[in-house]
């Protein structure tokens, strides 16, 4: 969830530091569950499942692949894959060797250089092959979109210590259940050179919902319009996030938005910006919660089309927390908008020294 400094979602156990309120308050169970419509955070959530967050160290995804589902079973992906170009095709069967197992996909990722930014997976390609192994083919992944970002020269300029300029970079919104752990949500960013792997990035969260307007967390338009418009949006949503969500400038909001035919995925607020579900309504329920959200550092801002991707660093409540929000841009405004929020752990818990940015 977007708001004047705010993002809503749940997230994954980083060996007991990321704990949540529930109906009595702040209770620190060690596992981390999700809010109901009043912004306190509870255990089941409308589908039955429940949002346990028994996500440890070793199944957050690997290589940059994220574990998350919505059910006990997975259907194979229904996103269309005619046209898409050879680095999303390389992205998605990586993705998918999560299920299968197949070790053919890790062609596609560079032997010498691999920067791993998932902080529960050991360094390079090793690492990722353990983790997929340990599965035996247990897991269930479908990805929904995927998205690729080939024009970087405008983002050198902006991030010269973070964006290569040989780089192409995809970014996927997956699906998964992986068994012990349960279903989660995630979004995975790959950078290529050279049309190999060489970087990964991930968020990932408990799978929760429909939310009060009945969206799921992924539904939604899955393939990007307005090519033509794709370095415009980037802007557009990268001041809107500089000016509103780092800079607190809440007076400027509303300007940035469709109204009240805003699309909401977060898993807990509705559609639109007013109203008794809406975000408005939403935000205040968690701060009056003691989990007011703050973001303090914009990380990336991608982008394909219609489509815009932003990583940034910030507070949930006193946790450190890493917000991926995915928009939408309509007519030149933010029309829609899906979310992926996580605790990160401390440093003493990392599993490789490449940090979660």
């Amino acid at each position: 969830m977007k708001s004047a400094g705010s993002s809503m979602s749940t997230g994954r156990r980083t060996t007991g530091h990321w704990t949540g309120p529930n109906r009595t308050g702040l209770r620190t169970t060690g596992h981390w569950t999700g809010p109901d419509r009043t912004g306190h955070w509870t255990g089941p959530d409308r589908t039955g499942l429940r949002t346990i967050g028994l996500i440890s160290r070793c199944c957050i995804f690997a290589l940059g692949l994220i574990i998350t589902v919505a059910h006990s079973s997975l259907a194979d992906s229904d996103l269309d894959t005619n046209g898409l170009s050879p680095e999303k095709q390389k992205v998605l069967e990586l993705l998918k060797s999560i299920e299968t197992g197949s070790s053919a996909p890790f062609a596609y990722v560079n032997p010498n250089k691999y920067i791993q930014h998932n902080l529960d997976i050991a360094p390079g390609p090793a690492g990722v092959q353990a983790f997929i192994a340990s599965l035996n083919g247990s897991a269930r992944v479908r990805t929904v979109r995927v998205f690729q970002l080939r024009n970087v020269a405008c983002l050198q300029k902006l991030y010269p210590a973070k964006l290569k300029r040989d780089g192409d970079y995809v970014w996927a919104h997956t699906d998964y259940i992986l068994p012990g752990w349960g279903p989660m949500i995630g979004f995975d960013i790959f950078r290529f050179e050279n049309g190999l792997i060489v970087e990964h990035w991930d968020n990932l969260q408990t799978t929760a919902g429909p939310n009060p307007s009945d969206h799921s967390m992924t539904d939604g338009p899955t393939r990007p319009t307005d090519l033509e418009l794709t370095d415009h949006n980037r802007g557009y949503i990268r001041k809107y996030v500089e000016e509103v969500l780092v800079g607190g400038n809440n007076n400027l909001l509303m300007s940035y938005y469709f109204g009240n035919n805003y699309i909401q995925h977060n898993p807990w607020i509705g559609d639109g910006l007013t109203g008794t579900t809406g975000l408005f309504q939403g935000v205040a329920a968690l701060a009056k919660a003691g989990h007011a959200v703050k973001y303090t550092k914009l990380r990336q801002v991608l982008a394909e089309g219609d489509f815009v991707l932003v990583t940034s660093e910030g507070l949930f409540g006193n946790q450190v927390t890493a917000y991926y929000d995915m928009m939408r841009v309509e007519h030149g405004k933010i029309a829609e908008h899906w979310d992926v929020l996580q605790p990160i752990p401390a440093r003493e818990h990392w599993r490789n020294d490449n940090g979660k940015f």
